[in-house]
């Protein structure tokens, strides 16, 4: 669907955004890629790996809307990656967090909407769901202004839909390559919040690969949420450096114990799919919706009053033989 088709992807010089651009290339045939990020030498960087023709770098901040809606000109598939994500540092400068990730996130749906966009899809994070720090909080209202979009949009044909999911192994800020780098160093021991602490796992390609087939599967107002393991804290550093002991240093500012991608009180809108989960809007649209199939004819079931998708109740868990077979490939 993406052949001879003009994708923009706001933050497009992130994690996300390379391996989504590296993906999109080896799979299909784009007119364009439009990198909009507001970093000049990451998309120096960027731009001496992709170098393709149908490559676009464009400098822009989605906090800037007059800049968002040209980008967006002749645009047909919008993946919104932009954000700030650093829990600790948003607790510290809420204003700017707000900023990006709901002003942001409203500059992206009317540039969308004025520009005609076919579809969009935001990305989110488990910490949107009964969030306890900023960021997270900054995220859920994010989500909540991309499902609401498609009440906007009146007879234009545009649809908005949020994919999330948990940690990204490998990605910037993510452990992994922050234990890499104090064991290249020669730590004496590595730093642990919680021995307790568990998280969803995925890697890039997986959720590079679960937006590309929710752009085919949705029909606008829902939210994503991959099945995908969980794994303890402690097990990921063991697997990294049997040899170490932990330091155990507490949760930082903002930090849950535990992550949940399916809130117990949105179990009345989750419906299972075989490998994801769809949590549909609380609101009601003009055009109605039926989400139990969707676009590729996939069909699910409500799932049972109270369900919770919690990284600690999880029934597939990541163990370190498995852990260690990702960051190879990685």
């Amino acid at each position: 669907m993406f052949n001879d088709k003009n994708i923009l992807i706001t933050g497009g010089t992130g994690s996300f955004g390379k391996k989504f651009t590296k993906m999109i290339l080896e799979k299909y045939k784009p007119n364009k890629i439009i990198i909009y990020s507001r970093d000049e030498l990451k998309q120096y960087e960027m731009s001496q790996d992709y170098n393709n023709k149908c490559m676009r770098y464009f400098i822009g901040d989605v906090r800037d809307a007059n800049r968002l809606k040209k980008a967006m000109n002749d645009v047909d598939y919008v993946i919104h990656a932009a954000a700030l994500k650093h829990v600790p540092i948003a607790e510290y400068n809420p204003m700017e967090c707000i900023k990006t990730n709901i002003d942001g996130a409203q500059n992206v749906i009317d540039a969308a909407i004025d520009n005609r966009v076919k579809k969009v899809i935001a990305l989110s994070t488990d910490k949107a769901a009964n969030p306890v720090n900023l960021y997270g909080a900054t995220k859920l209202v994010s989500d909540k202004l991309f499902v609401a979009a498609n009440n906007l949009v009146g007879k234009r044909d545009i649809s908005f839909a949020v994919v999330r999911y948990g940690n990204v192994l490998g990605s910037r800020g993510s452990v992994v390559p922050y234990f890499q780098k104090l064991i290249s160093k020669g730590a004496e021991s590595l730093p642990i919040t919680d021995e307790k602490m568990t998280r969803f796992m995925i890697t890039l390609e997986q959720g590079v690969n679960f937006v590309l087939k929710n752009f085919e599967r949705m029909k606008g107002g829902e939210i994503f949420v991959p099945k995908i393991p969980s794994m303890k804290i402690v097990d990921l550093a063991k697997a990294m450096a049997p040899e170490l002991p932990h330091d155990i240093v507490g949760i930082r500012p903002g930090e849950k114990l535990h992550e949940i991608m399916c809130p117990s009180d949105d179990s009345h809108l989750t419906i299972e799919f075989e490998d994801h989960f769809v949590i549909g809007p609380t609101i009601k649209f003009h055009a109605v919706r039926d989400y139990f199939e969707n676009n590729l004819g996939e069909k699910g079931t409500q799932v049972e009053q109270g369900f919770e998708y919690n990284s600690t109740k999880n029934s597939e868990w990541l163990g370190e033989k498995e852990f260690l077979s990702l960051v190879k490939k990685i």
